[in-house]
Formats: C-alpha cells, sequence, structure tokens
C-alpha cells in the first residue's frame, strides 16, 4: 500500500498506472475496489465538506464518483477511452458519513464507440443514483506510468 494513493487496484498494471495519476479520486479518497474487462468498482465517502445548503451530499460530487468508475470500466479494454457524453439521474440522498459504491458496467461497445451504466448506491443498498456514459477511445495503447 502507498500512503498517498492508497491500495493497489486491481485490473493490470496500466489500469494501477491510469489510478495513480488520479489527483481527483485521491483528493476525495475515492477508492477502486475491483476491475475487469468493462467493469469497474469504486468506493467513497460522504465527507462534511462534500454538503449542499440542505445538508445532502452535492450532485457534482456523485457525478464525479460515477464517471470516475464509468472511466475505469471503459479504460479497462486497453486503448486510452474518454467520456463522449454522460448523464445523471439522482434518486435519492445522500448523508455526511454515507459510505457509497458505485458500480459501472459495460451495457456495449461498437468501433470506438461504448455505452456503459453505473449505479451509485449506499453500501446498505439503497440506490442514489443512475449515471449513463458513452465513452470514444482516442488512441490505441493505454499511457505509460
Amino acid at each position: 500500500m502507498d500512503a498517498e494513493t492508497g491500495p493497489a487496484p486491481a485490473g493490470g498494471s496500466a489500469i494501477a498506472a491510469l489510478y495513480a495519476r488520479d489527483r481527483a479520486s485521491h483528493a476525495l479518497g475515492i477508492t477502486l475496489d475491483e476491475v475487469s474487462a468493462g467493469r469497474a468498482v469504486m468506493r467513497m465517502r460522504v465527507g462534511e465538506s462534500m454538503v449542499n445548503g440542505h445538508g445532502t451530499a452535492h450532485g457534482g460530487f456523485l457525478f464525479l464518483l460515477a464517471d470516475a468508475a464509468f472511466s475505469y470500466a471503459c479504460n479497462s479494454h486497453g486503448p486510452v477511452t474518454v467520456a463522449q457524453a454522460a448523464q445523471v439521474t439522482f434518486l435519492a440522498p445522500a448523508e455526511v458519513g454515507d459510505e457509497l459504491v458505485a458500480e459501472a458496467v459495460e451495457r456495449t461497445r461498437s468501433g470506438r464507440q461504448g455505452i456503459y451504466d453505473v449505479t451509485v448506491r449506499q453500501v446498505a443498498g439503497r440506490v442514489v443514483a443512475e449515471f449513463r456514459g458513452q465513452s470514444f477511445v482516442i488512441a490505441g495503447r493505454p499511457q505509460a506510468g
């Protein structure tokens, strides 16, 4: 375990290198729990600085967690892949202290494009948000660590 980047993620050296460079996830305490072809699971605890004026998790942080899981799922195949579009539907509030898990699953890939769904839920199981992302492959090989 590296004190700055946390535990090494599953999914190979290219994914580990991508996660090591992911400053946003590290700054927010987002961990990469699992990666396999077309799938990724990430985790985040809602902190005091992540709430809006209503005292619930700001949607931007929920979107970021889902977007991060989407990124690792679509980059799990090797080529450098980025978001082309994404949308989120907020279904339930998350509170300070809630541990959230985002599971991204590939729905389809065709040519250089892909579609991925991400469910963000509390560890207890309550679904907080659903996210759909569209990916686009921009390069043939992953960036070196």
